[in-house]
């Protein structure tokens, strides 16, 4: 998942009149950050529809959790890769329910943190917590790899809390180097219980109802074509996407997801951050009107 975090945007030395989004008519199927990305549409003068496309379900088997504390605490990892903010909350969250919050805490504090992005480095800082090394934007696992390079990874052992699913890129790559992996998967991405709302979100952009599409996570694409599979299909909404709809994509895992499915990418931001999305976004509609047919 992106660093997606809203951000104060654009910054104080550069505040002026803002791009405009023109009234267009902005699909979000962001679900924890909804509202605020919705206000950001609207403050950039467009209409949002808001189509959740994914929740965040526990998964953690508590005898898993324990084993993990306990490895923390007998100083059994080199390192702990960090993927989101919400992998810290959780964990924290649930180590307080089984009483291990301090000892969790405590291992925590001496052993080497490597945080993908801001959030996790933020949540770690909330338990008092100084991550050790952060990777560089836009925090793709190229960048988490690179932050790993002084630990001399061969013949290390790590620990890596993922996000809603396995990075298995990652763990591929340190296993390749000989490393021992722990893994820990907290929460699994899941499609919505109510579907209402991503069915009508496909329905209006293959009937020509929605101007643009922000995507802010790789699992929203995934489950997006999954819903019009069972609906419109497939084709359908590849073709409504890549026939003047403006679609933007937070970062590069975002972007990826979208070409994977044959979706033409217009907008990735320099920075993977909400409002420098948006910005790029309402600049794209004010400087290449739609012409009803994306460039091949």
């Amino acid at each position: 998942m992106e660093e997606s975090a809203p951000s104060t945007w654009p910054p104080p030395s550069r505040r002026g009149k803002l791009p405009s989004l023109g009234g267009a008519r902005v699909a979000i199927l962001e679900t924890r950050l909804d509202r605020e990305l919705a206000r950001l549409v609207e403050r950039y003068g467009g209409t949002p529809i808001s189509a959740p496309a994914l929740r965040e379900v526990d998964t953690t088997i508590d005898r898993d959790l324990e084993r993990f504390v306990d490895g923390l605490d007998a100083k059994a990892f080199d390192a702990v890769l960090f993927l989101t903010g919400v992998s810290v909350t959780r964990l924290v969250e649930q180590a307080e329910r089984l009483g291990r919050r301090a000892d969790l805490v405590n291992a925590l504090a001496r052993v080497t943190t490597i945080c993908r992005g801001p959030k996790p480095v933020a949540a770690l800082r909330a338990i008092g917590i100084t991550a050790s090394a952060t990777a560089r934007e836009p925090f793709t696992t190229a960048e988490i790899i690179d932050a790993l390079t002084p630990l001399h990874a061969t013949h290390r052992s790590f620990a890596i809390i993922h996000y809603g699913e396995r990075n298995a890129t990652l763990v591929e790559t340190l296993r390749a180097r000989e490393a021992v992996v722990e893994e820990l998967v907290l929460y699994e991405w899941q499609l919505p219980e109510d579907l209402a709302p991503l069915r009508d979100v496909v329905a209006r952009i293959v009937s020509g109802k929605v101007d643009a599409l922000v995507v802010t996570c790789q699992i929203q694409v995934t489950h997006l074509f999954a819903v019009a599979s069972e609906t419109v299909g497939r084709a359908a909404l590849v073709n409504a996407l890549n026939r003047g709809i403006v679609v933007a994509a937070v970062g590069p895992r975002c972007r990826a997801a979208l070409e994977g499915q044959g979706v033409r990418v217009d907008v990735v931001p320099e920075h993977p951050k909400l409002g420098p999305m948006m910005a790029a976004l309402a600049r794209q509609i004010e400087e290449s009107p739609r012409k009803g047919t994306k460039s091949q």
